[in-house]
């Protein structure tokens, strides 16, 4: 990672799951040329790690707040964390 990357665990809350959340957010996450990846949590929340240039992970975080179409987004929780190394290309997991 450069150090203009960043590293950042997201966790969203609300109607976010049976709405296309997951895909929604991993094409607006290569869109902005992040990598890592997106689950359901059984909480019923969303959770994700997003990696790259700071400035594209500050717009993902906003995208967040809003989600896709059908999405009622009530809460979004963030956490810097440091990498060993940046994950590749953007994935659906769990």
């Amino acid at each position: 990672m450069s150090a203009h990357d960043e590293a950042v665990r997201v966790r969203v809350y609300g109607r976010v799951q049976g709405v296309g959340f997951r895909m929604w957010a991993r094409d607006e996450a290569l869109r902005l040329g992040l990598t890592g990846w997106v689950r359901n949590e059984v909480d019923g929340s969303v959770a994700a790690l997003i990696a790259g240039p700071d400035i594209a992970i500050s717009t993902m975080i906003e995208r967040f707040s809003r989600g896709p179409t059908g999405a009622s987004v009530s809460g979004v929780e963030t956490e810097a964390t440091q990498l060993a190394e940046m994950p590749t290309g953007f994935r659906i997991t769990g």
